[in-house]
């Protein structure tokens, strides 16, 4: 019978191409129809969040690791419960903070449109019931959210931190962080080539963004993965990132258009303190994974 050997560089090239390919195989529809105003968008969206996942299970099935699945992934079982609850608690205040501080600093720089003197639009919405009140009722609306979208983001950290970031140990912490990054904006091109998150960009720049902005917000992702040796948090991040997006339009000047490219998590001035983070975070050594992961570099399949 025929030995198929899968695994190491190999596996890990497949997961990423196979990934891409369900990605784009998931939002045809877009393309061949009215693109992001497409009627089901939503639901197309959430159907390609869960191919990073797909390729995981089917790159472990071709390595014969299909029964230890879960435990490769970081899904089951919980190896350190306080650090797991202490990333889950920090799942909930890097995403806020990432998205937060690139209103000040872009403010700063000035290329976020930023109204931090009399925060306008945030007056107004909170309406009567004062802007502190109307902060915390956001802020559990974001963790309801969060947790509503746990799944769906555990479909997309699977993939990428869970199955590809202890894949990616072995070549070093900033090698890791890039090529997780840039595999993960890649990823995105599907959506963000018809103007998705970046509609003031010129084709490929917008994915070249995505890139930049997967690679600073992956790398947090990435450090709740290894600090807590679980996949959970990392999704959870995932979630609560995603509900928290629309907090900074209430920073904003009202009546102004936001060019992601620049400004916002999402554009360059939104990486420069992240990035500082990051670099801290690189000497101190914390992206490495804790307790080495159980994951063969060759696994044969018998057919």
């Amino acid at each position: 019978m025929q030995r198929w050997k899968i695994g190491g560089l190999r596996g890990t090239v497949l997961f990423c191409l196979l990934s891409m390919l369900l990605a784009w195989i998931v939002a045809m529809p877009l393309w061949l129809g009215p693109g992001l105003g497409h009627p089901s968008f939503t639901w197309i969206a959430l159907a390609m969040m869960i191919t990073p996942s797909i390729a995981a299970v089917v790159v472990a099935a071709l390595e014969g690791t299909l029964g230890r699945f879960f435990a490769d992934v970081g899904m089951w079982p919980v190896h350190r419960p306080w650090r797991f609850i202490t990333a889950m608690l920090l799942g909930i205040l890097i995403p806020v903070f990432l998205i937060i501080q690139a209103v000040f600093v872009g403010s700063w720089i000035g290329v976020f449109p930023g109204d931090l003197q009399n925060f306008t639009i945030l007056k107004i919405v909170s309406g009567e019931a004062g802007v502190g009140r109307y902060l915390v009722d956001q802020g559990g609306l974001i963790l309801v959210a969060g947790l509503v979208n746990l799944l769906p983001a555990l479909g997309e950290e699977v993939g990428w931190r869970g199955w590809l970031w202890p894949r990616l140990q072995p070549l070093g912490q900033l090698p890791a962080i890039l090529i997780s990054g840039v595999v993960w904006g890649l990823w995105h091109a599907p959506l963000i080539l018809l103007g998705y998150n970046y509609p003031l960009a010129d084709g490929p720049w917008g994915v070249m963004s995505m890139c930049g902005m997967c690679i600073v917000v992956g790398a947090f992702f990435a450090w709740l993965r290894s600090f807590s040796q679980s996949v959970w948090p990392a999704a959870f991040a995932h979630a609560i990132f995603n509900a928290s997006a629309g907090l900074v339009s209430l920073f904003m000047v009202m009546g102004t258009m936001l060019d992601t490219q620049k400004a916002s998590i999402l554009g360059w001035s939104g990486w420069i303190l992240p990035a500082a983070l990051i670099t801290v975070m690189l000497f101190a050594r914390v992206f490495r994974e804790q307790e080495k992961p159980e994951v063969s570099t060759v696994r044969s399949v018998r057919s």
